[in-house]
C-alpha cells in the first residue's frame, strides 16, 4: 500500500480552483516531485495535503489514516513536515533557535541531538549557528528552512519550490542532502516544483500539474522522454 494516497483531490478558493481532481500516490521512501509552471496547483496540492489548504472533496490518506479532516497540527504529529516557499525562517532568531522551534514535539534533549543530525547534514548551519537568520544568504536560509523541518524526524517530507531563486550549485547541495537524509532516514520526500530539470532527475517518479489538474504521471526517466513535456518544461 502505498504511504501516501491523494484521490479526486478539489482545493477551492472561494471561485477560484487550486485544484481540480487530482490523484497521486507515493511510496515509502521514495522522492516523488509534483512538477508545474506557476499557479498549476503543485501548492494547493501540499498545503492540502497538511490540512492548509481548503479542500472541498477527495481524499488524502496517510499510512491508512483519512487526513481531510484533521488539524495541521494533529497531521504534523503524526509524521509529516513542510518546508514552506520562500523559507519564512524567523529572522530575528539565531540559526540554533530557529531549529529550536522545528522540534517542538520533541524533548530539549531529543532536540539537541537532533540538532547536532542537522548540522551534519548542513556544515554551513554549525558554522553560522549563533547568527540571526536575517544574516544569512538565500541558499542559508532554504538549508535552515529544510532543517527547521527536519527537526521533527517526519516520515513524509514535503517541499515547496525549494530550489527557487538559489544559484544552481546551491540548488544541487540541497538534493543531494535530500537524497542522503532519504536514504538514512528512509525519509519520503514531496517536491513541488516549477524547475522541472532539477527535480525529475532528483526525484523516481513525478506528476505535471496544469492549470489545477494532474495531467500525466509515472517514471522520470519515462516523463523525460516524453515530447510534450520535454517541449514545455525542459526547453527542448
Amino acid at each position: 500500500m502505498p504511504q501516501l494516497t491523494v484521490s479526486d483531490l478539489n482545493v477551492r478558493y472561494g471561485r477560484v480552483i487550486g485544484t481540480h481532481d487530482v490523484s497521486f500516490s507515493v511510496e515509502a521512501g521514495e522522492i516523488f516531485a509534483l512538477v508545474g509552471s506557476n499557479g498549476a496547483g503543485k501548492s494547493s496540492a501540499i498545503k492540502a495535503i497538511l490540512g492548509m489548504a481548503p479542500s472541498t472533496s477527495g481524499s488524502i490518506t496517510f499510512e491508512g489514516v483519512e487526513l481531510r479532516g484533521l488539524k495541521t497540527s494533529e497531521i504534523v504529529r503524526r509524521g509529516i513536515a513542510l518546508s514552506p516557499e520562500g523559507r519564512r525562517v524567523f529572522p530575528q532568531l539565531s540559526v540554533a533557535e530557529n531549529l529550536r522551534m522545528g522540534a517542538f514535539t520533541r524533548t530539549r534533549d531529543e532536540a539537541q541531538q537532533r540538532a547536532e543530525q542537522i548540522y551534519r547534514y548542513f556544515p554551513r548551519l554549525k558554522e553560522r549557528f549563533r547568527q540571526h537568520a536575517a544574516s544569512l544568504s538565500g541558499g542559508e536560509q532554504q538549508m535552515l528552512a529544510i532543517g527547521r523541518a527536519l527537526m521533527s524526524r517526519p516520515r513524509l517530507f514535503l517541499l515547496d519550490e525549494p530550489s527557487l531563486g538559489l544559484a544552481p550549485i546551491v540548488v544541487e547541495r540541497i538534493g543531494d542532502v535530500l537524497d542522503e537524509v532519504r536514504r538514512e532516514e528512509r525519509l519520503t520526500v514531496i517536491l513541488a516544483e516549477q524547475n522541472a530539470h532539477w527535480a525529475m532527475h532528483l526525484a523516481s517518479r513525478a506528476v505535471i500539474f496544469e492549470l489545477g489538474r494532474s495531467v500525466n504521471t509515472g517514471p522520470t526517466g519515462d516523463l523525460l522522454k516524453d515530447p510534450a513535456v520535454q517541449s514545455a518544461y525542459l526547453g527542448v
